[in-house]
C-alpha cells in the first residue's frame, strides 16, 4: 500500500471571487479567512451575523500534485476523504469524479482512469449549506428546533452548527478531516474486527480480518497481539481468504477499568498482509481487554437500566459533551486531551457525546481509552423530523457503517444510542403532528430497523439504544421514570426548586442541567466594557436560551440577595448551577441500586457563552466543574435534611469496603460549637448507607435556623478525605457576618500553595487570579473559622509562568458575603 498525503497547503477562493487564497486542509473556509484577515473574530460581539452571508457562498478548493510512476502503475488507486463538510462537487484534471452530501462520512473514490504521470490538479467545490437546507424546507418543511436555521434535518451535518440554545448560527463549511491518495495491487486490509469472550480469568479474542485479495494472487495474513508489559503472540495464515478468522487465548489478562475502578492497560493488536517476500498494508488497533454490559432488566421498580463492567455494577458519574469549537478547525488532539483530564480530575466515568454534533475524532476517543472514560456514542440525530427517501436512507447507512468500524474497537466505547430526543419529540413536545403517519413511521424504520440491524452485524458486542431519553423505544412512555433513561428538565426549564429532584428515582439521568454565566476574563473576551450588563444586546447574542436570563434572575430571587455589580452576577449564578446539580447528583447516589447513572447538561461550549457548561469555551472550571469533582467523589458524603432532621449518608462507588468515620458539629455562625458528635460505619463495596439521622429540632428554632449550620467531615480508613456542611434556610436569608478572608501562600517547584483562613463561617469561598489561568486542588468551598483550607496550584496549570509576588499580586479571594 502506497499512500499520498494531500494534506497541508491549498488553494480557496469564494466562486464568484478572483482572489485566490493560500489555505490549510483539514481546514474550513471561516478559520481560512480569519487567518488571511479577511473576516473578523465570529464570536466576538456580534460578528455571527457576519457569518451567515459568509456560509451562504459557494467556495472553490484546488491542489496540484506529483504522481510518480511506482505509485501510477498501481492497479488500483484511490483519492480519500476523511470528512469534507458537506455538499460537494470533486475533479481530478478537469473530470468530475464524485458529489458528497454527508459530513459525517468517510469517502473513497477510483482515481485510476484520471491520474497523469507528473502533475495533476484535484479541485473541490463545496456549496452553501444554508442555500441547501433553505430550499429543501421549500419543497419539504421538516421541524426542527426553533434556535437553528430552519431546514437543517435535510441534510447530514453537524446540526448545532446551524445554531442551538447554547450556539451560534455559523455553519461553516470546509475540508475538515484529512485526504490523502492510495494505491495498491493486492492484499489491501479492508476490515478489521476484534471480539471478546471472558471466562476464568482468560479472554479469548477473535480477530476478523477482510482482504482485498486481486488476481488471486498469494496473500499472507499475519495478526501480533502485544500486551501491556510488551509480551507478544503473533498468528499466521498462508494463502488466506478475502476473509480469515484469527484466534488468540491470552491467559491472566490485564483487565481494563473505567476512571476509579482500576488501570487502563491496553494492548496493540497488528495486522499485517504480504506476499511471501514483501509487506502489501498493514492495520493497527489498540483495545482494552474488558466487558461493557447494560443492564435493562425487570426489578422490583420497574426496569434496570445500569451499565456493568467487568461483571460489576457501576454508576455513572458524567456530563454530556457537544462540540469543543463551532469552527471544527480549530479543535485540536492538545485541547480535547486537556478537557478529558478536566473530566478524570472531576472524577468522571463516563461522558456522554451528544447527538446533534458530530462523531469526535480517533484522539478522542484514544484519550478515553487511555483514561477511562466511558463513551455513550449517540449517532448524529438530535430534536428533527427526518425524511427517510432512498438518498437519505443511503448516505446515513454508509454513515453507520463507518463510524462503526472506526469506532467498535475502542476499550471505551460503552453504548450505542440511535438519537437525541427525537422519540421524546414526537410523543410530548406536540411540534411534530400525530397524523403525520409517514415519517412517524420513517422514524421507527430508521432508529429501530436499519441502525439497530447494522449494529447488529457490525458491532454486536455493544449494546445499542434506540434514543435518549427511552423506555425501549415504540414511542412507549420515553419519559417514564422507572425504565430506561430520563432527561429531566423542570429543575430549570420548569422553574421547579432544587428540592424537586427528590421527589424522582430515575433509573439512569443522562440529562438535566441548569446555566450559569462564563467568568469575567471570558466575558472581556468578546464584549467592550459597555456590554457588561446580562441584558445589553451583545450578551444577550451570546445566550442562545429563550428568556434563560429570567430564569436565572428567577432562581437568584429565591435563594441569594441581589448581586452588587455585574461581576457579583456571574459570581452567583455560578454557585446556582452548581447547587442545582449537586442536588439531584447527591439524591440519585443516595439512591444507589435503583438509581445507577447520571449525566450532567453539560460539560463544554463550543464558543464563549452563557449556557449549561462546567468547563467555558477557554477551559475555564466553572464552580460546577469543582462541584463535581466532589459530588462524583468515589467515597461521597452527603447530607438530606427534611425539616429539623438530618440525614447523614455515605456512598461507596468503588470495589473495596470501607471503615468510615463522621465527626459532624452544629455551629453559630460565628463558628461556635453547639453540639458535636461522630458516626463510625462499614460501608460495602458498591453500596449506599444512611449512617445516622440527627433530629435537631429541639436547638433549631425559627430564629436559630437563620444563623447556625450543620459541618460534617468525613475520615475513611482513619484519613480526612471530605467534608459538607448544611444551611437551614436559604442562603440569603443566612445570617453571615464578615468571614475576613485571609490567605498566605508559598511555593515550592511544582506548586504554589495557598492557606486560606477565616474569622467567621464563609461559604463558597472563590479563588481566582486577576489575569492568568490556572486549576485550584479544591474552590467554592466553605470554610469555619479557626480551621485552614490547603489548596494547591500545579504551576504547569497556569497559562502564564508566574513568580510568587505576581501569583500573590493576582489572587482574589471572595465569599457569598460579598454577593451584596
Amino acid at each position: 500500500m502506497r499512500k499520498l498525503c494531500l494534506d497541508s497547503t491549498w488553494k480557496m477562493k469564494r466562486t464568484d471571487d478572483t482572489e485566490w487564497l493560500n489555505v490549510s486542509v483539514p481546514g474550513s473556509v471561516m478559520t481560512d479567512l480569519l487567518k488571511n484577515g479577511k473576516i473578523e473574530d465570529p464570536f466576538y460581539r456580534d460578528n455571527e451575523d457576519k457569518a451567515y452571508e459568509i456560509a451562504s457562498k459557494d467556495y472553490e478548493f484546488i491542489k496540484d500534485f506529483q504522481v510518480d510512476d511506482v505509485l501510477i502503475d498501481n492497479d488500483h488507486i484511490v483519492v480519500r476523504f476523511e470528512g469534507i463538510d458537506t455538499l460537494s462537487e470533486i475533479k481530478i484534471n478537469g473530470y468530475t469524479i464524485a458529489n458528497t452530501n454527508n459530513m459525517h462520512r468517510t469517502y473513497e473514490f477510483d482515481l485510476k482512469p484520471f491520474l497523469t504521470l507528473g502533475e495533476n490538479t484535484i479541485q473541490l467545490t463545496l456549496f452553501s449549506p444554508i442555500e441547501y437546507v433553505t430550499n429543501k424546507q421549500k419543497e419539504l418543511p421538516l421541524w426542527g428546533v426553533p434556535h437553528a436555521i430552519e431546514g437543517y434535518p435535510h441534510l447530514r451535518k453537524g446540526h448545532s452548527m446551524f445554531g442551538w440554545d447554547w450556539g451560534p448560527r455559523i455553519p461553516d463549511l470546509g475540508i475538515w478531516r484529512s485526504v490523502s491518495i492510495l494505491a495498491w495491487n493486492t492484499g489491501r486490509i479492508d476490515d478489521v474486527y476484534v471480539t471478546q469472550n471472558h471466562s476464568n480469568n482468560e479472554v479469548d479474542l477473535n480477530v476478523r480480518v477482510k482482504v482485498k485479495n486481486t488476481n488471486d494472487e498469494k496473500v499472507n495474513v499475519e495478526v501480533k497481539l502485544t500486551s501491556p508489559n510488551g509480551e507478544f503472540l503473533t498468528r499466521k495464515i498462508e494463502n488466506a481468504n478475502s476473509e480469515e478468522q484469527v484466534h488468540i487465548h491470552v491467559e491472566d489478562p490485564h483487565l481494563w477499568w473505567p476512571n476509579g475502578y482500576g488501570d487502563q492497560p491496553l494492548y496493540k493488536v497488528e495486522v499485517s498482509t504480504d506476499n511471501g517476500e514483501d509487506p502489501l498494508d498493514q492495520k493497527e488497533l489498540m483495545i482494552g481487554l474488558r466487558t461493557i454490559k447494560l443492564k435493562n432488566e425487570k426489578d422490583q421498580w420497574g426496569k434496570s437500566f445500569e451499565f456493568e463492567v467487568n461483571g460489576y455494577s457501576i454508576f455513572a458519574m458524567g456530563a454530556n459533551y457537544i462540540p469543543e469549537d463551532n469552527l471544527l478547525a480549530r479543535n485540536s488532539a492538545e485541547r480535547t486531551e486537556r478537557l478529558i483530564d478536566d473530566c478524570v480530575e472531576a472524577n468522571f466515568n463516563m461522558i456522554r457525546v451528544w447527538g446533534g454534533g458530530i462523531y469526535p475524532e480517533d484522539y478522542f476517543f484514544e484519550l478515553c481509552d487511555q483514561k477511562g472514560i466511558i463513551v455513550w456514542q449517540d449517532f448524529m440525530f438530535a430534536c428533527s423530523m427526518y425524511e427517510l427517501n432512498d438518498e437519505f436512507k443511503e448516505t446515513v447507512i454508509h454513515e453507520v457503517i463507518d463510524n462503526m468500524k472506526r469506532i467498535r474497537h475502542h476499550a471505551s466505547l460503552g453504548l450505542w444510542c440511535g438519537n437525541n430526543e427525537v422519540e421524546e419529540a414526537w410523543v410530548y413536545w406536540g411540534d411534530m403532528p400525530d397524523d403525520d403517519y409517514k415519517h412517524k413511521s420513517d422514524y421507527i424504520k430508521l432508529f429501530e430497523y436499519i441502525i439497530p440491524e447494522l449494529a447488529k452485524e457490525l458491532d454486536p458486542q455493544t449494546f445499542y439504544w434506540s434514543s435518549s431519553p427511552s423506555s425501549g423505544g415504540g414511542f412507549n412512555e420515553p419519559r417514564n421514570p422507572d425504565e430506561g433513561d430520563m432527561h429531566y428538565w423542570e429543575v430549570w426549564h420548569g422553574l421547579k426548586p432544587f428540592t424537586e429532584y427528590q421527589e424522582f428515582h430515575f433509573r439512569f439521568c443522562s440529562e438535566f442541567g441548569f446555566q450559569s454565566f462564563p467568568s469575567m476574563k471570558t466575558i472581556e473576551t468578546f464584549t467592550e466594557p459597555e456590554d457588561r450588563n446580562i441584558f445589553s444586546y451583545i450578551m444577550e447574542k451570546h445566550q442562545k436560551n429563550d428568556s434563560a436570563n429570567g430564569k436565572i434572575l428567577y432562581y437568584l430571587s429565591e435563594n441569594f440577595l441581589y448581586p452588587k455589580d455585574f461581576d457579583s452576577m456571574l459570581y452567583t449564578s455560578q454557585l446556582l448551577q452548581a447547587e442545582a446539580i449537586k442536588y439531584g447528583v447527591e439524591h440519585w447516589r443516595r439512591n444507589r441500586g435503583r438509581c445507577m447513572g447520571s449525566l450532567y447538561w453539560q460539560l463544554n461550549d463550543c464558543w464563549p457563552v452563557a449556557s449549561w457548561s462546567s468547563v467555558d469555551y477557554y477551559g475555564r472550571w466553572k464552580a460546577l466543574h469543582y462541584f463535581a469533582k466532589n459530588f462524583y467523589s468515589p467515597i461521597l458524603l452527603s447530607l438530606r435534611e427534611d425539616g429539623t432532621n438530618v440525614e447523614v449518608h455515605v456512598t461507596n462507588d468503588t470495589l473495596k469496603d470501607v471503615n468510615t468515620r463522621i465527626e459532624w458539629k452544629l455551629r453559630k455562625n460565628t463558628s461556635e460549637v453547639i453540639e458535636e458528635g461522630t458516626v463510625s460505619s462499614t460501608i460495602e463495596r458498591l453500596s449506599a448507607n444512611m449512617c445516622e439521622k440527627l433530629s435537631l429540632n429541639e436547638i433549631l428554632t425559627k430564629e436559630k435556623s437563620r444563623n447556625t449550620y450543620l459541618e460534617c467531615t468525613l475520615y475513611v480508613e482513619g484519613e480526612k478525605t471530605t467534608g459538607t456542611t448544611l444551611l437551614f434556610t436559604k442562603p440569603k436569608h443566612f445570617d453571615f457576618l464578615n468571614p475576613e478572608l485571609s490567605f498566605e501562600v508559598s511555593e515550592n517547584e511544582q506548586y504554589f500553595t495557598i492557606d486560606v483562613k477565616s474569622s467567621a463561617f464563609a461559604k463558597y469561598v472563590e479563588l481566582d487570579l486577576r489575569a492568568a489561568d490556572c486549576k485550584f486542588s479544591d474552590n467554592y468551598f466553605d470554610l469555619s473559622a479557626g480551621d485552614a483550607v490547603i489548596i494547591q496550584v500545579q504551576k504547569d496549570s497556569l497559562s502564564e509562568s508566574l513568580s510568587l509576588e505576581s501569583f500573590k499580586e493576582q489572587l482574589s479571594i471572595r465569599s457569598v458575603y460579598d454577593i451584596s
